[in-house]
């Protein structure tokens, strides 16, 4: 999973930590383990990008339901004069592939940087050029690993990921031609959240594909997404 920050600044900073918090909350409840592999600090608070891995069964199944642009809408803890701001995060999601699914990836299609960790992570983070950055040149995904001190251990988490997102372009590129629509990326801003996260002037969460709401907003920052990636379930179900 990845979560990054779109228009808001540092509001929107700050969203994707409470983004990272909630679903973290949401995996300890299903007893599934959670392994951040690369994360940019914003400049003045919060997460600017963050990655991750969820460990468990039915994991991706679930958190498919989470993929798209996420609204926040609160008095700031930022403004000095307690307006009320919206912030915005996109959030993707992508499968770790079976071993026994073969993705080529050709050596020529790769440039591979290697760079020093920065951020937490103790003394020894920034001793050596552990951290990792993968660049498919055809496709331009990047991605990068710094979680281990282990220059070889970031490459093999890093090829992983590079795998995984290759997979789920060719699973959307296949599901594309089968329904003769090309999806548009959308911008991460106004209209084109799939929910909205409301803490002010009242609470309510709702999710704008299935309808489904709460007023337990709060819950839901704590990781209560049970309801929304069930209704979620369903309304694919009966697309």
């Amino acid at each position: 999973m990845s979560i990054n920050a779109g228009a808001g600044g540092t509001e929107s900073c700050d969203w994707v930590g409470m983004l990272f918090r909630m679903y973290g909350r949401w995996a300890d409840k299903k007893k599934y383990t959670v392994q951040r592999i690369d994360h940019l600090p914003g400049e003045g608070a919060g997460i600017k990008n963050v990655t991750f891995i969820v460990k468990g069964e039915f994991a991706y199944g679930y958190l498919k339901s989470e993929s798209g642009v996420h609204r926040l809408v609160r008095i700031s803890p930022f403004d000095a004069n307690k307006r009320r701001h919206t912030s915005f995060a996109s959030v993707d999601v992508a499968p770790e592939i079976d071993e026994n699914i073969k993705i080529d990836v050709k050596e020529a299609d790769l440039r591979i940087d290697t760079y020093r960790a920065g951020g937490r992570g103790g003394q020894h983070v920034n001793v050596t050029d552990s951290a990792v950055r993968i660049t498919h040149i055809p496709t331009n995904i990047v991605v990068q690993c710094q979680n281990e001190r282990s220059q070889y251990k970031n490459k093999q988490t890093a090829m992983k990921v590079l795998k995984s997102r290759l997979y789920e372009r060719e699973l959307e590129r296949k599901k594309a031609e089968l329904t003769k629509q090309h999806e548009e990326k959308k911008r991460i801003e106004w209209g084109s959240q799939i929910r909205s996260y409301v803490l002010h002037p009242y609470s309510m969460v709702k999710d704008h594909r299935t309808s489904c709401e709460t007023s337990g907003a709060l819950g839901v920052l704590d990781g209560d997404l049970d309801g929304f990636m069930d209704a979620y379930l369903r309304y694919e179900k009966k697309r």
